[in-house]
């Protein structure tokens, strides 16, 4: 929604990757095998890439192993490296809370 956010929706699309080098998941295997499985998807360059990201930790710390806290995490893949990292653009969707981590 913000017109300098907007411009930089598209940077997967021009940007150029240097063989042997990683430094977005743009540059990586999945994001060509994705691109080839759904061309049609791919061919529009503002469609929004999304990665999800799980993370758990124990939230009274070492005094209650059992209890665990799992924490989904969304973010926008079309950003560049610099921005995609950044906290307002990740979206916090779910906490698992329970005992033990998630089966």
């Amino acid at each position: 929604m913000s017109p300098r956010t907007t411009e930089h929706m598209t940077w997967h699309q021009s940007h150029d990757t240097v063989d042997g080098v990683m430094v977005h998941p743009f540059d990586g295997e999945a994001w060509k095998h994705f691109n080839s499985v759904h061309p049609h998807f791919s061919a529009k360059s503002r469609n929004v890439r999304l990665g999800l990201c799980i993370d758990g930790f124990n939230p009274f710390g070492s005094f209650a192993p059992p209890y665990s806290c799992w924490l989904v995490i969304l973010m926008v893949y079309n950003l560049p490296p610099g921005m995609c990292m950044r906290p307002e653009f990740m979206c916090l969707s779910t906490i698992i809370s329970g005992p033990s981590s998630p089966s």
